[in-house]
């Protein structure tokens, strides 16, 4: 839990100044108790009912964080092999994984059938004919759910939204039955569920009651034709609080998806950020203060290729400062950018602040798409993550060396 003590911020009674001169800035910071408070949250509300909670793994794929999970007993929700490995090297259950994404490619499917994976959520009739033709070549069946896009309004980010007909994820309904029927026919797959997301960051539970109540539909259908399943996937996207978001309870999210789905179907969940972007934040340095005619720039040592959802999204993160400013340091109002050659290389705009250089401030809710979405534009190596447990901070990765981003690169030959 992020809060002051004694005029100096702290994450769950550690001091973020002492952990940004300890690891350096700029430098990505979880707290482990907040992770677990949330996945306990969403299990604890499901009560008595199946179910099951597969954490996506893209919003946050550190190691550490993935290894928390899994001690709690959560499965995974993967989109590519390099998540798979991850997930297995966090020593996270292979039956509990659950296999999304629209383009995976032949290698990842043998990768996925060799490890065991639960259940492969597939999104076209090309996947599914890929997906038994490589089942049946190395000699194994492949346990599926077919993810339908239900052309809910998730009345999200157009980036972030997932269940519209003009998305790429997902089988039309009205093409869902025909694809159920052409997997049943097919001799090494094996029909278990029925899948569906569609968007994240959501702030009202009517697309989630609609998208299900879309989905129950097709569900009677396949009964009708002699299909059963055992699941209903129904994703995930339940957003947080960034700014002035009201937001249903977990409570309630689940009390939706339970009131839809009959009891006698196991209630699957793909929670993501709503898991781990409170958890965390990305601590910051003021390299320096310039003032034009129109701006107040506070240049710091954090970047667009550290954290790019502001300058993708125009996303809003609050930013706290570490330590309270000097009496004497007057409040102004500052943007807040990075180092990198490009405008869009900002992380707030246009906050009230009382800035001096070498301040140190904090980016919240930075736990979900941070570091996770990091790159090495301009040759920045990405910044460090440090995980805070009950008896202190820990580097759960450190940073990047800049001769590490070019160690598999080469130089051309001399000619002869």
């Amino acid at each position: 839990m992020f809060e002051y003590s004694n005029g100096r911020l702290c994450l769950d009674g550690l001091a973020l100044d002492e952990i940004a001169a300890r690891f350096g800035t700029p430098c990505y910071v979880y707290s482990r108790a907040d992770i677990e408070r949330a996945w306990r949250s969403y299990d604890r509300a499901f009560g008595a009912r199946p179910h099951r909670i597969h954490y996506a793994v893209k919003a946050n794929a550190n190691l550490a964080v993935l290894d928390t999970l899994a001690r709690l007993g959560s499965g995974f929700d993967i989109v590519s092999g390099g998540e798979l490995a991850r997930v297995l090297a966090a020593r996270g259950q292979p039956a509990a994984i659950v296999f999304s994404g629209v383009g995976k490619t032949v290698s990842e499917m043998e990768q996925a059938l060799a490890a065991g994976v639960g259940v492969f959520n597939v999104e076209s009739p090309a996947e599914l004919d890929r997906l038994n033709a490589v089942a049946g070549r190395v000699g194994a069946r492949a346990r599926i759910a077919v993810r339908v896009n239900p052309d809910v309004d998730a009345q999200t980010h157009p980036y972030i939204s997932t269940g519209l007909d003009e998305n790429k994820f997902g089988v039309p309904m009205a093409d869902a039955l025909e694809v159920y029927r052409a997997a049943a026919r097919l001799p090494n797959i094996d029909i278990v569920g029925v899948a569906c997301h569609i968007g994240s960051q959501l702030t009202s539970l009517a697309p989630f009651a609609d998208a299900m109540a879309r989905v129950m539909v097709l569900v009677g259908r396949l009964a009708e034709a002699g299909i059963g399943i055992t699941h209903v996937d129904a994703g995930g996207g339940l957003g947080i609080r960034y700014r002035e978001e009201v937001l249903p309870s977990i409570t309630d999210y689940v009390a939706t998806l339970c009131a839809a789905i009959p009891a006698r179907y196991e209630i699957c969940i793909e929670p993501g950020r709503s898991l781990v972007a409170a958890s965390g934040a990305l601590l910051t340095t003021v390299e320096y203060l310039k003032q034009t005619p129109k701006r107040h720039f506070a240049i710091v040592d954090a970047a667009m290729n550290d954290l790019i959802r502001p300058a993708l999204y125009a996303a809003w993160h609050e930013v706290l400062p570490l330590a309270q400013a000097a009496p004497d340091v007057p409040e102004q109002r500052f943007d807040l950018v990075g180092p990198v050659c490009e405008s869009a290389d900002f992380l707030a705009n246009d906050r009230p602040l009382r800035l001096v250089p070498g301040a140190r401030l904090a980016i919240m809710c930075a736990g979900a798409y941070g570091h996770v979405m990091a790159s090495n534009y301009n040759a920045r190596p990405r910044p460090p993550e440090v995980m805070v447990d009950a008896d202190g901070a820990y580097l759960v990765r450190a940073r990047e060396s800049v001769t590490a981003l070019y160690s598999g690169e080469a130089l051309l030959r001399n000619d002869p």
